[in-house]
């Protein structure tokens, strides 16, 4: 098989699907491809949940069960035996939102703490994950990032924030377990930037724990990178980086139309794929200094990243590279990879089934704005099926 076709083989990619899981993944897709039904789908959800109205078996048994890994770590265990053993990590996403007081916030890396544990005892999950506003509130990132003075109060509830950073940083160095920081909105980004640098000094010394996230529908992001790296060889750490396409681009675009100041955001599709490309390139040719995890979901930047590994001798199954795709989607890429000998992670959200709806109401519109996604998922479920069939 050539490589253009590599992730054409749905029997490896839908290998650990049941018919009944097939027929709710089309399905699900087949709802999702139309626009006007996720817009529907979402504001009636979303009415139903705050309504009290019961509907989360209906959304369990359908959206939630195939994008998420369950309702807390112990329901995720068999779906991360059963694709561990297909080649597939898994890193556990306790996907959790919008919380913005200091118990959810110790909540959050009490998890997080607990995911180290549990994931240092099982060889399924070398990778653990958090982002930045789950241990601490959005407006002090903002207000760090813009160089404004804390009150007293502020800063003493910065001072938590960091004191959660090291807890969790501190755990994965003693438990040798990668921890992934995801990227948010650029304005609040700047402080949650230096805040991991901070980490990567202190924990990437021998080699790379802490890991930061490049949303690369930012133009300024690789001119970023080179000046943390040139900062890292100085200052003798090395750096771990996830690199993605993006998350918020609407809210950025508006925010900074409706603010006056430049879009941060790549001015096309093209100019972002190029972007993650170049990003991409500059990291494997430094594997010295930077180990990668890539996130992505387009097929044409996997070829790019083998072909590369190809050209600068990296091992298949040289730790420094990491594939990763969110949990019930692109299973063509994570499977295919796997199956070659590629290091491939899955992302398995968890969490009660209200708190987790922004996350699945993100992939479900996600995949509609996507050009091709949706009904690249589709043909692939069509042609599994019809290969079932026969």
């Amino acid at each position: 098989m050539t490589r253009e076709h590599l992730f054409d083989n749905t029997e490896i990619a839908f290998q650990l699907k049941s018919d009944s899981e097939l027929e709710r993944a089309y399905f699900l897709f087949k709802m999702i491809s139309h626009e006007p039904l996720v817009r529907i789908g979402t504001a009636a959800t979303n009415f139903a949940l705050k309504a009290h109205l019961p509907v989360e078996g209906l959304i369990r048994s359908t959206v939630f069960d195939h994008f998420c890994g369950g309702v807390n770590e112990d329901d995720c265990l068999s779906v991360i035996d059963k694709m561990y053993e297909k080649g597939v990590s898994s890193v556990l996403d306790f996907s959790v939102e919008g919380k913005e007081i200091e118990s959810h916030f110790d909540a959050a890396m009490e998890k997080t703490l607990k995911i180290i544990n549990f994931a240092h005892e099982k060889d399924a999950m070398p990778i653990a994950v958090f982002k930045p506003t789950g241990f601490g509130r959005f407006y002090l990132y903002r207000k760090k990032g813009e160089g404004k003075t804390f009150t007293t109060e502020e800063q003493q509830e910065w001072d938590r924030i960091v004191a959660r950073y090291h807890k969790v940083c501190k755990l994965a160095k003693e438990k040798d377990v990668e921890v992934l920081i995801d990227g948010e909105e650029s304005w609040m980004q700047d402080a949650a930037d230096d805040l991991v640098e901070e980490m990567m000094r202190t924990y990437n010394t021998s080699v790379p724990v802490v890991y930061n996230t490049l949303q690369l529908y930012r133009w300024d992001r690789l001119e970023y990178l080179k000046g943390l790296h040139q900062r890292a060889k100085k200052q003798g750490f090395s750096i771990g980086m996830k690199i993605v396409r993006g998350a918020y681009m609407e809210k950025e675009r508006e925010r900074a139309l409706e603010k006056g100041y430049p879009s941060p955001i790549c001015e096309s599709k093209e100019a972002t794929d190029t972007n993650f490309n170049e990003t991409l390139a500059y990291i494997l040719n430094n594997l010295k200094d930077i180990s990668l995890f890539v996130g992505t979901h387009n097929e044409y930047s996997c070829y790019l990243a083998m072909d590369l590994m190809d050209k600068y001798g990296i091992a298949k199954e040289d730790n420094r590279v990491w594939f990763g795709q969110l949990y019930g989607m692109s299973d063509h890429i994570s499977f295919n990879l796997a199956n070659l000998g590629y290091n491939v992670a899955k992302y398995v959200p968890f969490g009660p089934v209200k708190d987790v709806m922004p996350y699945l109401i993100r992939r479900a519109e996600e995949n509609t704005s996507v050009a091709g996604q949706t009904s690249r998922e589709l043909n692939l479920l069509k042609q599994e099926k019809k290969r079932r069939k026969l």
